[in-house]
């Protein structure tokens, strides 16, 4: 198996995960800042990998299947603590809506794979859109969002912040079911040639 510098940086922001809950939910003032700073720089890493792989040509079978988990177990786990620091119905629901259709896109590329058609579902501009979108409202919302409030104070435009990362959020959620339906229609032509064949 062959480890490259972009599968360190991958590897390196899984390990990241349990650091950003447990920032999460330490009560001191600083915790804010410090789980913004690491999503942040998980973030980062996700963008570093990607250049250094394509400006070196750093591509290995392991790390094409390990970037796209590691993405989104950091974006589900980020997700979760938002939700479960403010239960809302609606910011339940956009957290759904994103989850739902990454794992939703995840089936239908592997699928896609096996047919040799992965190419078909690559990744579109406004999924390159809502992935912007979606980094920004979960760092606004990590900053703003306290799990019990009362021993940690509110951060500074904390209100404030919260709201834009709240309507970023929504529009995310939006642009993730245009660009799944967008997957959908590119594989559905596929998807049925490969029906009809079985018969």
């Amino acid at each position: 198996m062959k480890f490259t510098i972009p599968t360190w940086l991958t590897l390196l922001r899984i390990m990241m995960i349990p650091v950003l809950v447990l920032v999460f939910y330490l009560p001191f003032k600083w915790t804010n800042f410090a789980a913004v700073l690491v999503f942040g720089l998980a973030s980062l890493t996700d963008w570093l990998d990607g250049w250094i792989a394509r400006k070196y040509h750093q591509y290995s079978a392991f790390g094409a299947f390990l970037d796209p988990v590691a993405d989104k177990l950091m974006v589900a786990v980020a997700l979760f603590l938002i939700v479960q620091g403010h239960p809302t119905p609606w910011m339940a629901f956009w957290a759904a809506v994103i989850v739902g259709r990454e794992i939703a896109v995840s089936a239908l590329r592997e699928w896609m794979a096996e047919l040799g058609q992965r190419a078909a579902v690559k990744v579109a501009a406004i999924g390159k859109i809502k992935t912007i979108a979606q980094m920004v409202a979960l760092l606004c919302l990590l900053y703003s969002v306290t799990p019990e409030r009362p021993p940690r104070p509110e951060p500074w435009m904390g209100h404030v912040v919260f709201v834009i990362g709240d309507w970023l959020l929504a529009i995310a959620a939006v642009l993730t079911l245009w660009s799944g339906l967008a997957y959908l229609r590119a594989a559905w032509p596929i998807m049925r040639a490969a029906e009809k064949n079985k018969y």
